[in-house]
């Protein structure tokens, strides 16, 4: 299928909007921050911005962070390349992939872009490109091996896993799975959007947010080949219209949460059966609900504190996890200090959050208070990243 950037797929999509602290042996530290490790302590590390490149944009941007004063600077764009809105590192802090989610200028879009990190400088190196195997594909996520890259294709709806080389090069892909399902919107939800993934604790199941067929699909995941199977019961089915996005597991494994439009869900996951019961979904006290749309999910390493982003009111929710039942109290909502925020990621040490403002073109910094939870904005506001869409992080020597 051969989509221009302003195929209706991109309409529908651009609509929606659809450790533990560092042990100092300064060699080799890995820490696994929302599916990312990086090493931190004092030293500095890479922040890497995705975008889209739609107007002025030209890739994928990068920053050179040091923690101990909250000081970010510019090394302006590090890889140029069409519409990369997803990025994430591996936990050997040696490569980078990004989605190119749409075509570019010379480039086809639908595929996934492998780099190399100059450890040194925070430069970028190109190492392949691979198809994604479908239309749009608006998410990466790793494996808990951090060996198996996974795609969730929004346009297509459908999920391909890659395995990742020893050089860091994407393989062809080893396993493949089509969501089925529609829900209440024609528009927005006449057939499946698979718009993000992760893995079960124990890294047997694949939970896919599908936003057209409001279902959280759940397929089984072999962690040394790629391939997937469905789940014997394969999906959680949703209330019509919820639209869900992203997903992030509590570190215990036994519950799961989710943001869609409806707002932020617990949900209790059964281990072995790799199936979900929800407990709890939070909207914003206005009333919002169901024409919010709620962009990202993240917890803290210690499970005391879930975070999460609604770009409707440009914000970030703070919660506190009840650690006998996993459901949620409201503790804090901030401006985010931009438009539109995209996503957002907790950084290597769980002491900042930054915040992809993609309505704005900058990345709002917040200090994170690791004892109550809360976010403190830091006053540095990372500028020239035009359509900020997402951020990884990389350590740096």
């Amino acid at each position: 299928m051969n989509l221009s950037p302003f195929s209706s797929f991109t309409v529908i999509r651009k609509n929606l909007l659809g450790g533990i602290a560092a042990a100092a042996l300064a060699a080799s530290l890995l820490l696994l921050c929302a599916g990312i490790a990086a090493s931190a302590g004092g030293k500095s590390y890479f922040v890497y911005v995705g975008t889209f490149t739609a107007a002025s944009s030209k890739g994928i941007y990068g920053f050179r962070f040091s923690p101990s004063t909250g000081e970010a600077v510019s090394l302006g764009l590090v890889a140029e390349t069409a519409n990369p809105s997803w990025l994430v590192a591996t936990p050997n802090q040696r490569f980078l992939y990004s989605t190119n989610e749409h075509p570019g200028k010379t480039e086809p879009g639908n595929t996934i872009t492998a780099y190399a990190i100059d450890p040194k400088t925070g430069q970028l190196t190109l190492l392949n490109k691979v198809s994604s195997k479908g239309v749009g594909p608006c998410h990466l996520s790793l494996d808990r091996t951090g060996k198996i890259l996974i795609a969730a294709n929004f346009g297509s709806g459908n999920i391909a896993t890659f395995p990742i080389q020893p050089d860091g090069r994407v393989g062809e892909a080893s396993g493949f799975m089509q969501d089925h399902g529609s829900s209440i919107d024609p528009q927005r939800q006449g057939g499946p959007h698979a718009h993000g993934t992760v893995t079960s604790r124990d890294n047997r199941f694949l939970m896919v947010a599908d936003l057209g067929a409001d279902r959280i699909f759940s397929y089984r995941l072999n962690h040394s080949t790629g391939a997937l199977e469905p789940n014997d019961t394969p999906a959680a089915i949703l209330p019509p219209g919820r639209a869900p996005r992203h997903m992030a597991f509590h570190p215990s494994g036994k519950y799961m949460y989710l943001v869609s439009d409806k707002g932020l869900s617990t949900f209790a996951y059964d281990s072995a059966h790799g199936t979900l019961k929800e407990l709890q979904t939070l909207a914003l006290p206005d009333g919002s609900a169901g024409q919010s749309t709620y962009s990202e999910v993240q917890v803290d390493r210690a499970g005391r504190f879930v975070y999460d982003a609604n770009r409707k009111d440009a914000s970030i929710g703070v919660f506190a996890v009840n650690p006998a039942t996993g459901t949620l109290t409201t503790i804090q909502r901030v401006p985010t200090g931009g438009k539109t925020p995209r996503s957002f990621s907790l950084d290597p040490d769980g002491k900042y959050l930054f915040t992809a403002n993609e309505g704005s073109g900058s990345v709002s910094i917040f200090r994170v208070d690791t004892t109550t939870g809360l976010v403190t904005p830091t006053g540095q506001v990372m500028q020239d990243v035009p359509e900020a869409a997402s951020v990884a992080f990389a350590a740096a020597k």
